[in-house]
C-alpha cells in the first residue's frame, strides 16, 4: 500500500493525475484485480491510449503499438504462452539478455517480478493498449493458444493415439471449463466481433484450416499449428452443440446451435460434410432479432428508391429480388416486410431457413423431409386469407405458378430468383413452363442487386483509379476524370483490408406496357434490358459508379461483383 502511495504521488506530480483523483484512486474499490491503468480508465480519468502514451513519457519508456509490428516466433517463444496469456502482455525486443514485453499495466512492479521468474531473464516494459495486445496476441500465438495449450497439458486427447481417442471421448460430459468448451467458444465470439458470417472448420492433410467470412470475402484465422492433433476433438464438441450424431461421420449432416455471445442472441446453421481428411463444417451465424435493417438504410438512388416504395404499396403482383447467392437479398426482403408490416396486414412467409425473426409476420420454416415444401406451404396460405405472402426462393414451375396465381387474385407477392439482372428474370420464369403472358401479366417489378464493400472512412484516400482495373471494367479513362474518386489504404480499424462493412448496389426494372408487351412476345433478354433503361433503368455497373463517386466503395469493388453482370 505504501508502495502505491508513492506512485500515486508521483502521477500526481507528474501531470497524469491531478491530486484529487490521485486520493480517489487510493480511496477507489478496484475491481478484481484491476490495475492502476485499468481503474484510472474504468474512474473515467483518461482514455487509455491517451494515458499511456503519457505515462511512458514519464517512466521513460518506449510506446508501441503492436497491430503494426511484426513479432516473430521466435521471440515470442521467448515467454511462455501460458505467462503471456495470464498477464495479457507480448514480447516485443530481446537485445543482450532484456526481453522488452508490451504491458497495458506499466506502473505493475509485482507484474515485472512475475515475468522475470516466467521468462528467465530481465524483463523491461513498454506500454500497449491491452486490447491491442489481446488482437496481437492472436496473431502470434494463434486464436485461443492458451485453450490448445490446456488440452495438450490435460493429456485428455491424447491425439497421437490410434484412431484418435478424442473421438471415443464423450463431449457432452465435458465440464463448461474445459478446454475444448473455450476453444469453440473463442472461435465463435472472435468471429462475432470481426461481423463474419460465416465459420468454415476445414480439414486438411497436416492442419485444420478456419476462415471467417467477413464483408463477402474469406479471411484465414492465426490458430496454432497443432490445433490439427485435435480436430476430431473440435469437430465433436460442435457436433454435440448442434445436436447431431458424434459417431455418423460418413454423411452430411445439419443443425442448429442456439447461443448468446457478447450479449447477443445468435442462431447458427451448422453443416457437416465428410472430406477426404475428415468432416468440413460450416457454420452460418444469423442475429435473433435486431437484425433486419430499414428500406431506407440499404442504399437505393432517388429513382429506385420512389418506384421501390410506389410498388410495395400496391395491393397485388409479384416483386422479384434476384442475384447470386451472398447478394442481400434476404436483407432486401425483409426490408419490405419491414415498411409495410402494419396492424391492418396479415404477412405470411415460406423461408428455407427462417433467417431473421420478425414481430408481427407468421413466418413459417420449410421442412422438405416432411414434405413441408414452398408449393405446398404456398397452396396452404391462400386459404389463410392473407394480404402479403413472402415465399423465399421460387425454384422450380409448381412453385412459381402457384405465386403467380397468388398474384393474379389479389396478393402481394415477395420472392427471390437466381439470376444476374433484373431483365433475365422473366426468362428464367418462362424456362422453368410459365406462360409469357401469366409473367408478363403478374409480375409487377424486379431488384438486381450485389453487395459491394464499404471502404474504411477512417483511411481510405482520395486518388485515381488504377488503370489495369478501368482496362477490366471496359470504360475510358476520361469517365473518371474530373471525378473524386475514393480507394482502400488498410489500417488496424478495418485489419488492413481498407473496407468496412458493406452495402448493396441496385438495378430497379419496373415494369411497364412496352416491357409487358416485349415479355408476352418472349423477346430477347438483351431488348427487354435496353428498353428499361430507355425508360429510366439504372443498371447495377452504373449504381457502383454513383455510389464510387460518393466515396461509398471503390472502383475494384463495383468491378469485381458486377463482372457476371451483362450490361
Amino acid at each position: 500500500m505504501a508502495n502505491e502511495s508513492i506512485l500515486l504521488a508521483m502521477l500526481s506530480q507528474t501531470g497524469l493525475l491531478t491530486p484529487e483523483q490521485a486520493r480517489d484512486l487510493a480511496a477507489a474499490d478496484r475491481e478484481g484485480d484491476a490495475g492502476l491503468v485499468a481503474s484510472v480508465v474504468r474512474l473515467g480519468y483518461a482514455e487509455e491510449e491517451d494515458f499511456l502514451r503519457r505515462a511512458a513519457g514519464a517512466l521513460g519508456i518506449e510506446y508501441v503499438d503492436v497491430s503494426e509490428r511484426e513479432i516473430p516466433q521466435e521471440l515470442a517463444g521467448r515467454l511462455p504462452l501460458r505467462a503471456a496469456e495470464q498477464y495479457v502482455v507480448l514480447p516485443v525486443a530481446w537485445e543482450e539478455g532484456l526481453l522488452t514485453v508490451a504491458t497495458s499495466e506499466p506502473f505493475d512492479a509485482a507484474l515485472a517480478d512475475a515475468l522475470r521468474i516466467a521468462a528467465g531473464c530481465d524483463v523491461a516494459f513498454a506500454a500497449c493498449p491491452r486490447e491491442k495486445i489481446i488482437r496481437a496476441s492472436q496473431k502470434v500465438y494463434g486464436l485461443a493458444a492458451d485453450a490448445l495449450s490446456k488440452m495438450e497439458q490435460s493429456g485428455i486427447y491424447d491425439a497421437d493415439a490410434e484412431g484418435n481417442a478424442a473421438n471415443k471421448f464423450d463431449l457432452s460430459e465435458v465440464n463448461q471449463e474445459a478446454a475444448i468448451v473455450k476453444f469453440v467458444n473463442q472461435v465463435i465470439a472472435e468471429a462475432d466481433r470481426q461481423g463474419a458470417t460465416d465459420i468454415h472448420f476445414e480439414p486438411m492433410e497436416r492442419e485444420l484450416r478456419i476462415r471467417y467470412r467477413v464483408d463477402g470475402l474469406l479471411h484465414r484465422v492465426d490458430v496454432p499449428p497443432q490445433l490439427h492433433r485435435f480436430q476430431a476433438a473440435v469437430i465433436s464438441r460442435i457436433k454435440v452443440m448442434a445436436g447431431l450424431d458424434i459417431a455418423e461421420k460418413r454423411l452430411p449432416l445439419d443443425g442448429r446451435i442456439g447461443i448468446k455471445v457478447n450479449g447477443k442472441e445468435i442462431d447458427i446453421r451448422v453443416a457437416t460434410c465428410p472430406s477426404v481428411y475428415g468432416e468440413t463444417v460450416s457454420l452460418r451465424l444469423l442475429q435473433k432479432g435486431g437484425g433486419v435493417i430499414k428500406l431506407s438504410q440499404l442504399g437505393f438512388e432517388e429513382r429506385d428508391d420512389r418506384v421501390i416504395r410506389k410498388t410495395i404499396a400496391r395491393p397485388n403482383g409479384i416483386v422479384l429480388v434476384t442475384g447470386p447467392t451472398g447478394s442481400g437479398k434476404s436483407t432486401s426482403l425483409y426490408a419490405f416486410l419491414h415498411e409495410i408490416n402494419t396492424i391492418d396486414k396479415r404477412i405470411l412467409t415460406a423461408e428455407d431457413p427462417v433467417e431473421y425473426e420478425m414481430a408481427g409476420i407468421n413466418q413459417v420454416p420449410m421442412k422438405p423431409d416432411i414434405g413441408l415444401t414452398f408449393a405446398r406451404t404456398l397452396r396452404s396460405f391462400l386459404r389463410l386469407d392473407p394480404d402479403i405472402i413472402m415465399v423465399g426462393e421460387i425454384r422450380d414451375r409448381e412453385t412459381a405458378e402457384i405465386a403467380i396465381n397468388a398474384s393474379l387474385t389479389g396478393h402481394l407477392v415477395f420472392s427471390t430468383l437466381h439470376t444476374n439482372d433484373s431483365a433475365g428474370a422473366f426468362a428464367r420464369l418462362i424456362d422453368m413452363g410459365v406462360e409469357p403472358f401469366l409473367v408478363s401479366s403478374s409480375v409487377v417489378a424486379v431488384l438486381a442487386q450485389r453487395l459491394v464493400r464499404r471502404l474504411c472512412p477512417a483511411c481510405k484516400k482520395e486518388g485515381a483509379p488504377d488503370p489495369r482495373i478501368v482496362a477490366a471494367a471496359g470504360v475510358e479513362p476520361s469517365f473518371f476524370a474530373g471525378r473524386t474518386v475514393w480507394n482502400p489504404v488498410g489500417c488496424p480499424a478495418c485489419s488492413k483490408t481498407g473496407y468496412k462493412g458493406r452495402g448493396g448496389i441496385f438495378e430497379v426494372l419496373h415494369m411497364s406496357d412496352a416491357l409487358r408487351s416485349l415479355v408476352t412476345s418472349h423477346r430477347p433478354t438483351a431488348e427487354i434490358r435496353a428498353k428499361a433503361v430507355e425508360e429510366g433503368m439504372t443498371l447495377l455497373r452504373d449504381d457502383g459508379w454513383a455510389k464510387v463517386f460518393k466515396g461509398f466503395t471503390s472502383v475494384e469493388e463495383v468491378v469485381r461483383v458486377t463482372e457476371d453482370a451483362d450490361g
